[in-house]
């Protein structure tokens, strides 16, 4: 009782302390801050880091509401990121927005732009209702299938029906948003044998502006990165093509908003309203360019007249579908592996060879590259131009700004600068 009654006046006290650090112009050095454990997690990040929980800070409440479903320490981690970028998305774009998230960086993410008949086809969504808030979701879901495969899913609008009916044939752990019709809450909350987590967010919420971590025995305390992304943001162009369309802006827009919410460092591809190839963490943003490029160019050879015509055997499950289509684009497999793989056909497929892949990704074009930082050499813009870049919106900042420009000049590229790093650890 004694402990209970001074974790409880600790609180208080640290809530008058953080009301009174706010009145003044030099708050004192001594920062505190209240966790209320809401509910205990199974574990944290992984089995053996016992305790864990789930908290509220200094007496807020959360942004969200379990609704069903036993969320891990995870799946909340996703979650709440994935539901700032879908939120800020839906803002900057005016469409609904959904993303697909896994271990905290996006697999997919996307706004309700209509689908083309190849994509109804190639997404396996044909004769399905497509509202804009279920569109989005495809899209997002459809960015890179293979790594989205237990994914946590994140949608701006109120999930229908739709929505709810497509997603309830994939494998994924959960969804964030802010409402659900009452069938389609019925039929996620069947998912799993009910295990499928459903978290209904506060559209209302106020983030808080600062933000507190500790690490290894270390505080750290910044402010939350609440820039906002908007077009203001693409009005500085130091290339010599200096058009924009309408699409092109969606584009970038979508792209910072997707890599503000990726692990650092980031790059990413967007098109026609989705993320098509998202490369996260990496040290060398170079790596990150050809990471996100190899996504790339595997999302569009899915489209290769081969792979839309693989014949699967009846009873293939559809994420076997998704990872056979990806080990056939890539090619490179050794014969043990081959053996199992082409136990998904009545007859072993005709190779895609090389030649052909090249030939295909040819046609790529219009496509947006972001980075969540400067481009420190010409050599991400040589790669990207191979994959169809015609525009790129970058913070600008480098000493190489001026060989970068000149390298967007020679592919003729469009480059807006937007003075807005967007790192994210």
């Amino acid at each position: 009782l004694a402990a209970a009654a001074y974790a409880l006046t600790s609180a208080y006290d640290s809530a008058v302390s953080q009301w009174m650090a706010e009145q003044v112009t030099e708050p004192p050095p001594t920062k505190t801050v209240a966790f209320q454990v809401e509910r205990p997690l199974k574990y944290g990040c992984n089995p053996h880091q016992l305790p864990a929980g789930l908290c509220s800070v200094n007496g807020g409440k959360l942004p969200f509401e379990v609704i069903s479903g036993t969320p891990g320490y995870i799946n909340l981690l996703d979650a709440v990121n994935a539901w700032q970028l879908v939120f800020e998305l839906a803002k900057a774009t005016g469409k609904p927005a959904a993303a697909s998230f896994k271990h905290v960086s996006p697999a997919g993410a996307a706004i309700g732009v209509p689908l083309s008949e190849s994509e109804v086809e190639v997404y396996e969504v044909k004769g399905k209702p497509l509202t804009p808030v279920a569109t989005a979701y495809v899209r997002a879901r459809n960015a890179d299938p293979m790594c989205s495969f237990g994914d946590f899913v994140a949608v701006s609008h109120e999930v229908d029906v739709a929505t709810a009916s497509i997603l309830k044939i994939e494998v994924s752990d959960g969804i964030i948003a802010p409402g659900f019709e009452p069938e389609a809450l019925e039929i996620l909350k069947a998912k799993k044998g009910g295990k499928f987590i459903v978290l209904q967010a506060d559209n209302d919420f106020v983030f808080p502006d600062m933000e507190y971590r500790m690490v290894g025995g270390i505080g750290f305390m910044q402010k939350r990165n609440s820039k906002i992304c908007d077009a203001e943001c693409l009005k500085k162009i130091p290339t010599k093509l200096k058009e924009l369309p309408e699409q092109a802006k969606l584009d970038m827009l979508l792209g910072m908003i997707a890599i503000k919410y990726t692990q650092s460092n980031s790059v990413g591809y967007s098109k026609d309203g989705m993320m098509i190839g998202v490369g996260a963490g990496q040290q060398s943003r170079v790596d990150c360019v050809k990471l996100a490029g190899r996504k790339l160019a595997t999302w569009r050879l899915r489209f290769h007249p081969k792979v839309m015509g693989l014949k699967f055997k009846d009873g293939v499950k559809r994420q076997d579908r998704v990872n056979a289509r990806v080990r056939y684009i890539e090619g490179d497999m050794e014969e043990a592996e081959y053996q199992q793989w082409v136990k998904n056909f009545d007859n072993a497929p005709e190779p895609l060879v090389a030649q052909e892949k090249s030939e295909f990704l040819a046609s790529l074009s219009d496509i947006t590259i972001a980075s969540d930082a400067f481009f420190p050499f010409r050599d991400s813009i040589d790669h990207a131009q191979k994959l169809g870049v015609k525009y790129v919106t970058q913070p600008g900042g480098s000493n190489a700004d001026e060989e970068v420009i000149k390298a967007c000049d020679t592919y003729g590229m469009t480059m807006a600068f937007t003075d807005l790093r967007l790192f994210h650890h």
